[in-house]
């Protein structure tokens, strides 16, 4: 059984001109699948264009992150819906949420932007209630509200994953009560992450996914170094330990999760 990463950002590797040769080491490694995650315009195309070209390999999503909401974000949230209707379709809406450790510095600036933030993800999960598609959510500084945000809009929860999870037990509680989950980066190889462990442990096998987040967030041993989709090996051979199993049955359940949660 491979591995599939949930989260990656594959725009970098493709405009450097690298992505044939990161698809490879990702396919050597063992994953046989990904989804790229998209956050603003300038990669919806891409990755739509990426999927179709490696049909089964590469999946895609469609989302306004909230580090690049602006004054203009109704207009660009108005184009996600385009992208459901043509051919190669995405399999989730995301990444999408609210931030608050990249808010600037200036109070009235950042007040402005945050409102900007929540009304950027207030529409996408609106649109995906209307689309009955999966959402991924970036949460950071501001699980709480996001929490809040996603209850009220009536979202059915088993569709919503919060991505990078790096909250503790009682977050992660929050979220299975509801019928959500969280999905794991490389953050959880790291020796200081006691309570992402314990969070990922309280979720259970039965609902974990894991993701690189690349280039970002690299897991131990290459930490450092720029995050690639075939560091997902490390995650998933210290998930195994972490959960005492076998890397084969780690494998076996995050893909399963990932097939049935993003229905791929």
């Amino acid at each position: 059984m491979g591995l599939i990463d949930t989260h990656t950002h594959l725009d970098s590797f493709a405009r450097r001109g690298e992505l044939s040769a990161i698809l490879s080491r990702a396919k050597a490694a063992g994953l046989e699948a990904m989804v790229t995650i998209g956050t603003d315009t300038d990669d919806w195309t891409l990755y739509r264009d990426l999927a179709r070209d490696h049909p089964g390999l590469v999946h895609y999503t469609v989302g306004l992150h909230p580090c690049s909401v602006g004054a203009d974000w109704a207009g660009q949230v108005e184009q996600l819906e385009d992208f459901w209707r043509g051919a190669t379709k995405p399999v989730a809406q995301g990444e999408t949420g609210l931030d608050r450790f990249h808010l600037p510095k200036d109070a009235a600036e950042a007040e402005k932007i945050f409102a900007w933030q929540k009304a950027a993800f207030a529409e996408q999960l609106g649109l995906a209630k209307k689309l009955g598609c999966p959402v991924v959510v970036h949460s950071r500084g501001a699980f709480a509200e996001c929490v809040e945000m996603i209850d009220a809009a009536g979202v059915d929860w088993r569709r919503v994953v919060f991505h990078c999870f790096a909250e503790g037990p009682a977050e992660m509680a929050e979220l299975t009560k509801r019928g959500g989950c969280g999905s794991f980066t490389g953050i959880i190889t790291y020796k200081t992450a006691e309570a992402i462990r314990a969070a990922a442990l309280a979720q259970g096998l039965d609902r974990l996914m894991i993701e690189t987040d690349a280039p970002y967030l690299t897991p131990l041993p290459h930490r450092g170094k720029p995050n690639e989709p075939a560091y997902l090996r490390h995650t998933a051979e210290f998930c195994a330990g972490v959960f005492g199993v076998s890397y084969e049955q780690l494998a076996e359940a995050t893909t399963r999760n990932a097939r049935k949660f993003f229905g791929i």
